[in-house]
């Protein structure tokens, strides 16, 4: 059967927002260090590690989970759109959280300083919103994809999150014929129920398709499980077991139309 469809995944693998993220974090830092004198790589490492330790408290961590909104997104994420309960409780706790999880960071190398940390709070959304960061080949792939296939976006994540994310590169938008995001559906990538969701969207059944991603846990055994062909982008090189088995893997979507070719 030939492939009509591509279902792209959005974060790391076609904007770069790892990037975008760690970039935010060393400007946060570098502005605190000025003036705690703390080394800036010790205050990163130590603010995520208070972030991710208060994210699991909540309540709201269950369904962040299987939705997909990662812990980082929240120290920068409104949370004003989306259905489900969860969200306005995620709405009401992410200025909280955001400072707590800055000033934690802060106490736990000696620097008592809750202002600061408030400071820090709002500054990291601001440098965050400041950054978008997409890879050099997206464009071009996408073009050249466009001509022969249908084109859609399944991405993790909350709705405004991930639309602000998208209207921060806004030419990426008219690229997809849908754009389907976990937090409107309600389950998150690897959902079969969301892949069904996202192919009926476009109107091809899933052996019509095929997913690139760059995470295995999501991206790769969410397409596996409903039988699509599965492109594991592994841009950094990274080992896998033998339990999420990709049928291809790439290291840059430059190899991704030659590859097409050939299913």
């Amino acid at each position: 059967m030939s492939i009509k469809a591509v279902l792209f995944d959005l974060d790391d693998t076609l904007l770069w927002d790892e990037r975008s993220v760690t970039e935010a974090f060393r400007n946060t830092c570098k502005l605190a260090a000025e003036s705690t004198g703390l080394d800036e790589h010790a205050l990163e490492a130590s603010v995520r590690k208070e972030a991710r330790a208060l994210y699991e408290t909540y309540e709201t961590f269950t369904f962040t989970q299987m939705i997909g909104i990662n812990p980082f997104e929240a120290l920068w994420g409104h949370f004003k759109k989306g259905e489900h309960e969860m969200f306005r409780k995620l709405e009401q706790l992410a200025p909280t959280y955001r400072t707590n999880a800055w000033t934690a960071g802060l106490a736990a190398l000696g620097v008592d300083n809750p202002s600061l940390g408030q400071q820090l709070a709002e500054h990291f959304p601001a440098q965050r919103r400041s950054l978008p960061y997409v890879y050099d080949e997206t464009f071009a792939v996408l073009d050249e994809l466009r001509k022969d296939y249908k084109l859609l976006l399944l991405t993790n994540g909350s709705p405004d999150l991930q639309q602000e994310k998208l209207d921060g590169m806004p030419t990426l938008i008219p690229y997809f014929d849908a754009i389907v995001i976990s937090g409107d559906f309600g389950e998150g990538k690897p959902s079969p129920r969301l892949f069904a969701h996202a192919t009926e969207r476009i109107g091809i059944t899933a052996e019509e398709g095929v997913m690139v991603g760059d995470k295995l846990t999501t991206d790769i055994l969410g397409a596996n499980r409903v039988g699509m062909t599965s492109i594991w982008i592994n841009r950094h090189e990274a080992t896998r077991n033998d339990e999420i088995v990709p049928k291809h893997e790439i290291r840059s979507l430059n190899e991704l139309p030659a590859l097409l070719k050939t299913l």
